[in-house]
């Protein structure tokens, strides 16, 4: 597949933390997952990586994938899946229904309080 194949591949945007490995050390390092489709993905973190260098990333119910590294740019960088993954089974739950028990209980997750006073204005 051709660059400008790629461009027309459909991606969803998401930020999800992830873990890498480069090929061949032991070390993980936490990435930001900026968007992800069924080939690939754009990852943000604070180590170098160069093109062509192989990667295991860790994603959320896929486990370990691997790639290689499309492209680089400061702190971002293009991956390539050697297989390709669903990204429906990456993306966080959709609905408090969804949700892990433990976090339902956990008042950060739970449904805003309906609003019991007038709305007014914020400047």
């Amino acid at each position: 597949m051709s660059d400008s194949d790629n461009r027309q591949i459909t991606r969803d945007s998401l930020f999800i933390m992830a873990e890498l490995r480069l090929d061949g050390q032991d070390v993980q390092h936490r990435v930001k997952v900026r968007n992800l489709s069924a080939g690939g993905m754009m990852a943000e973190c604070n180590i170098r990586v160069t093109r062509g260098a192989v990667i295991w990333i860790n994603l959320r119910h896929c486990g370990w994938v691997e790639g290689s590294v499309a492209w680089v740019q400061d702190n971002r960088f293009g991956v390539a899946f050697r297989e390709e993954v669903d990204p429906k089974t990456v993306w966080p739950p959709a609905s408090p229904q969804a949700l892990p028990e433990a976090m339902i209980r956990d008042r950060r997750w739970a449904a805003p309080s309906p609003s019991t006073g007038p709305a007014r204005k914020l400047i």
